[in-house]
């Protein structure tokens, strides 16, 4: 890779949910661009090459306070934090549990809350300080069968532009993206599970205008610019990766 492509070399970056899809995609990519990059996961035996690997628990602010200072005291900074663990959750608001609530919500929302209040003493330390949520289509979007998912989702959107207003005048930049269908292991075993799995397949491709399932490298190339000094100017901002979903209405084929 040339020298012209090392946008990160100097900095370090924290990524959380990094040993598979999305994570372990922006961990690799945030790697090749010359960032050191600590990996935060339960299982931190997939995670890229060259990542430190910071075993860490979100739905636990012991282990995340753990996983942060060994993060950072192994990196010598910390300028980018990724906040992109979490779970996938179906039903509708009949079908899941005040159990499966709470545990959604410790994961993907409080997770982060807990990830940002651990960095954030480090963050303010940084020339270059970005953080980057995992948001998705269904904070915005009407999605069938995803109630909880999206309630947490919605909660995340939210949380990324207080977030940012809060830190903006210390120099802190918070951003999220918003995937859509990403072809990533959690839809790998939705699909395995389906009756019908090509079906299923293929309507979740046809509900996207492009056609086509999101790749974790097309959403961890929109993290690394939300995170890289190019987006200087950007915070408080929700960048769509999903094949046009949000805002797209074509016609249907004929």
């Amino acid at each position: 890779m040339s020298l012209s492509n090392r946008r990160f070399e100097g900095l370090a970056a924290i990524v959380t949910g990094a040993a598979s899809g999305i994570g372990r995609a922006t961990a690799q990519r945030l790697l090749e661009e010359g960032a050191a990059v600590a990996g935060l996961d339960l299982d931190v035996h997939a995670l890229p090459t060259g990542a430190r690997a910071c075993r860490c628990d979100v739905a636990d602010d012991d282990s995340v306070r753990a996983a942060v200072d060994d993060a950072v005291a192994g990196l010598g900074r910390l300028d980018i934090v990724v906040n992109n663990a979490g779970i996938g959750a179906q039903g509708t608001v009949c079908d899941n549990t005040d159990d499966e609530w709470r545990r959604v919500l410790e994961v993907n929302l409080l997770g982060m809350v807990r990830v940002a209040r651990a960095a954030m003493p480090a963050l303010r330390n940084s020339p270059a300080a970005a953080m980057v949520n995992t948001s998705s289509i269904a904070a915005t979007a009407g999605l069938p069968q995803r109630a909880l998912y999206s309630a947490s989702k919605g909660a995340v959107h939210a949380l990324t532009l207080a977030m940012a207003a809060d830190h903006a005048r210390e120099g802190i930049r918070i951003n999220c993206v918003a995937p859509g269908t990403t072809d990533t292991p959690w839809i790998g075993r939705l699909l395995d599970h389906a009756e019908d799995p090509d079906a299923e397949r293929a309507a979740l491709e046809a509900r996207q205008p492009i056609g086509r399932l999101v790749t974790a490298e097309e959403v961890a190339a929109a993290i690394c610019y939300l995170a890289s000094p190019e987006a200087g100017a950007t915070t408080g901002s929700a960048l769509s990766v999903d094949g046009g979903m949000d805002g797209l209405r074509l016609r249907p084929a004929t």
